[in-house]
């Protein structure tokens, strides 16, 4: 197997293709910045994540939505791979992990990303090295090559010009400005912040972007409270950026997390992030940044007390903003991804 020079690379992402999240975001980044490093890359998903991954990586369509179990499924997995005589073999996630698993007789490294906080990580133990995208989930990892890496974003133009980038939405004139983005699924806790909002009783807005299976249920409950002046739901943004910077602080509430996108893009920013305590917030907030709980009163608490301070908030975040630009780029992410690949071709070369 190639450990030197450039790299053919499989990306296998096992998800049914109902949504974009954190996990397909980092796949498309690593995926392109593969490419244009020199490396040959394809991307093995359902396929209607075809148009999120530019040329030159070529993107197989997966047929993972009648189920990982499925004989079909693991056929087309064996051939696409037996064709492409990949170097490296990258599962993202538990469900992709299991899936390379059944495929036998593999002539390539394997390696898994773990994204999330499950009981079990099973899939990942037949795999040569397993990355952990935060050190709480790394700690969890019982495999002997285990490596930390952060998720990582592309830099941000953090000057003081105004955006050229016009949001879709928008932006609410009213300040305190309380901003949280993501799928509307349950995991995200929206509901708990909603009630966590109105209770810290801070006045401005909370906007809460995104889309999901819960809209028609956030939106009645909004109607329910009488706030719907207070707290909106435009819909999924892509035009982040100006949300962060006139934003008072963003907010995480979900139960459990990877490394949240947000976070990273909310602190490369410049704007402040509160948190629920999930994985991998405590390695780049501050204690007074994270709640108690997930609980609505620690919530409310964690609300009320930042924003009735917000110059004070900011600047107990200024560390964070720096180490953030410092360690979570895009280039640190992938340039630790390909020399963890290399590692793994040395190591397996030998073993072989």
């Amino acid at each position: 197997m190639n450990s030197q020079g450039p790299l053919t690379i499989a990306l296998i992402i096992a998800t049914p293709g109902t949504g974009w999240g954190g996990m397909e975001t980092h796949t498309a980044d690593l995926a392109n910045t593969l490419s244009t490093r020199g490396h040959t890359v394809h991307v093995l998903a359902h396929s209607h994540y075809n148009e999120r991954f530019a040329s030159p990586v070529y993107f197989h369509p997966l047929p993972v939505q009648i189920g990982r179990h499925n004989p079909w499924l693991h056929y087309r997995l064996r051939r696409l791979l037996r064709s492409i005589h990949p170097d490296i073999v990258h599962a993202q996630g538990n469900k992709a992990a299991s899936l390379i698993n059944s495929v036998r007789h593999l002539n390539s490294a394997t390696v898994g990303t773990l994204h999330g906080t499950k009981r079990s990580h099973k899939g990942f133990e037949q795999l040569n090295g397993v990355i952990g995208v935060s050190r709480d989930i790394t700690d969890t990892i019982a495999h002997a090559n285990a490596r930390l890496i952060h998720n990582g974003l592309p830099p941000v133009d953090t000057s003081d010009a105004e955006s050229t980038e016009a949001p879709i939405f928008e932006i609410p004139a009213e300040r305190p400005l309380l901003l949280a983005a993501g799928r509307l699924k349950p995991v995200k806790q929206f509901d708990r912040l909603i009630r966590a909002w109105v209770r810290a009783d801070c006045g401005g807005s909370l906007v809460i972007l995104g889309d999901g299976s819960q809209r028609a249920q956030l939106g009645t409950l909004i109607q329910e409270l009488d706030v719907s002046d207070r707290i909106l739901l435009p819909g999924h943004e892509s035009r982040m950026k100006p949300w962060l910077q006139s934003a008072t602080a963003c907010i995480i509430s979900s139960s459990r997390e990877g490394f949240p996108y947000i976070m990273v893009e909310a602190l490369m920013t410049g704007c402040p992030v509160l948190s629920t305590p999930v994985s991998g917030v405590r390695e780049f907030l501050p204690e007074q940044g994270i709640a108690a709980s997930d609980s609505i009163e620690d919530l409310a608490t964690l609300i009320r007390t930042n924003l009735s301070a917000p110059k004070v908030l900011t600047d107990s975040q200024r560390g964070s903003f720096l180490r953030a630009r410092e360690q979570l780029s895009l280039e640190a992410m992938v340039s630790k991804t390909e020399a963890f690949y290399r590692d793994l071709l040395a190591s397996t070369s030998t073993e072989r």
